[in-house]
């Protein structure tokens, strides 16, 4: 009869968008300012995320906030003005490159975590053709990331309260 609204939890988005806005990325490394790139960024960093809750084995990422990242991606493409045939073929191949990142972060060495530097030129040379002036700088940022992330719990990575500076 009632139909409940069922609340969103945004905050791991929020700061996943949040560090896809880092002022590193596009004044240090020169990258374009687009949603192209910010969704590539958003996935690098969801990507780590994902890889320490594996790693851990103690809690499973909660379903919910993984759909819901992908949701609030699907509502800023409908802000950007894509109709529904349109965000449909770029939610599928915006997955495809989140599962593509995913799989080649994850099968990298298991006991210390490197960046795939073929994954950055891969994605960020075909966001617009820029050229990344330095895909080590990236991965060094990366690398970071994971470290810092790594000696969080989950409840505060799922709560979106990770306080990385680079």
């Amino acid at each position: 009869m009632f139909a409940f609204y069922n609340k969103h939890n945004n905050n791991l988005y929020n700061k996943l968008v949040q560090l896809s806005r880092n002022i590193f990325f596009y004044r240090e490394l020169k990258l374009k300012d687009n949603f192209e790139t910010r969704i590539i960024l958003i996935f690098l960093h969801f990507s780590i995320i994902l890889i320490i809750f594996k790693k851990n084995k103690k809690e499973l990422f909660p379903q919910k906030i993984f759909d819901n990242i992908f949701l609030n991606i699907e509502y800023h493409l409908r802000e950007l003005g894509f109709g529904d045939v349109a965000i449909n073929t770029k939610m599928k191949l915006l997955n495809k490159i989140f599962y593509d990142i995913l799989l080649k972060l994850e099968n990298l060495d298991k006991l210390k975590f490197t960046t795939n530097k073929k994954i950055i030129k891969k994605h960020f040379f075909t966001v617009g053709g820029q050229k990344i002036a330095n895909s080590e700088e990236i991965g060094l940022y990366l690398e970071n990331f994971y470290n810092f992330c790594f000696e969080l719990n989950a409840r505060s990575m799922i709560e979106g309260e990770i306080k990385f500076n680079y």
